[in-house]
């Protein structure tokens, strides 16, 4: 049985948008083409991608949660009515029967008006239906880079696979590339409005947007939360109980620290302004992380010994 987009995205349906968001982007790295190892890679990551479009939109949530409390969709529309339902999202068509009881095959929602106007009224009435444009719908995209392009910006190539609906109400996963323009000092989750990129216009109605929201990779040394730059750097046991000045190099370049005296593992020191460059620039936070130099010579075992007979009051064991 084919998954729900709730299955697929491995959340149950009360999961929060912050929690179907995660669950998204934690699947998007693992089967990205681009990067993942995984032979149904490609197949994984248009599903995902289906899923991701409807349930992280209120209003097609909404809707989907509809269609899967009410499975059999809709029938007995009047005499003659197409008879269908929903599996999953998936619209699926099981034939229409017209006015005159023959078994109509239909392609598209053109076709299908066209026999219900026929259909109605014993054939005495037409319906009749003026050709109405509409826009296509904004779609939406997100992207990892590297926070170096939060301080200095960049144009890059990106391919993406955005969700689209056809005409027949069926997802389809459309394959895009596209010259995108960074510009610094965009904030974790800020947005790239792409004007006509989105879903194509119907009957000759503008095209929609294309929203790509910026994320930057995280690593073991730094992570990024909104505009502000968390970065764990290693620094000796000596110039932290000394409070001594360091070189330290940052995503925005390097910089002279004064440390605290008496400095403790995991404290955190900010640096005012020097976070991602936006228009309200953010903080950089430096996290230390106090190294400890092995003792491999006797000169080092030497040293060590001495530090130990200089802190024989030192009890690290004792409860605080």
């Amino acid at each position: 049985m084919a998954k729900n987009y709730y299955e697929e995205l491995g959340v149950t349906r009360e999961a929060s948008a912050d929690e179907i968001k995660k669950a998204y982007r934690k699947l998007a790295r693992k089967y990205h083409p681009d990067i993942s190892k995984e032979k149904d890679a490609e197949e994984k990551m248009q599903a995902i991608n289906v899923a991701y479009d409807t349930l992280s939109n209120a209003e097609k949530k909404a809707e989907y949660d509809q269609m899967l409390d009410h499975p059999q969709g809709f029938n007995g529309f009047g005499q003659g009515a197409a008879q269908g339902g929903f599996d999953g999202a998936r619209f699926y068509r099981q034939g229409f029967t017209g006015g005159g009881g023959e078994q109509a095959d239909f392609s598209g929602f053109e076709d299908l008006f066209g026999r219900f106007g026929a259909g109605f009224g014993g054939g005495q009435q037409q319906y009749q239906r003026q050709q109405r444009s509409y826009r296509g719908e904004d779609q939406h995209a997100s992207i990892e880079v590297d926070l170096d392009i939060a301080y200095h910006g960049s144009t890059q190539q990106i391919t993406l696979q955005i969700p689209t609906v056809n005409v027949y109400g069926e997802p389809e996963v459309q394959r895009k590339t596209l010259q995108v323009k960074i510009p610094k000092g965009m904030k974790e989750g800020q947005q790239i409005r792409l004007s006509g990129q989105g879903q194509s216009g119907i009957n000759g109605g503008a095209n929609g947007d294309l929203y790509i929201e910026i994320q930057y990779k995280d690593t073991d040394r730094v992570h990024v939360e909104g505009s502000d730059v968390y970065l764990t750097i290693d620094v000796a046991p000596w110039e932290a109980a000394l409070g001594q000045g360091i070189e330290v190099k940052t995503p925005a370049g390097s910089l002279h620290v004064n440390l605290p005296k008496n400095a403790k593992q995991g404290q955190q020191l900010r640096l005012k302004d020097k976070g991602i460059p936006n228009k309200t620039p953010g903080h950089l936070y430096l996290i230390l992380n106090i190294v400890f130099p092995p003792a491999h010579s006797e000169k080092e075992k030497e040293a060590y010994q001495q530090l130990a007979e200089a802190f024989a009051s030192f009890e690290p064991r004792s409860s605080h």
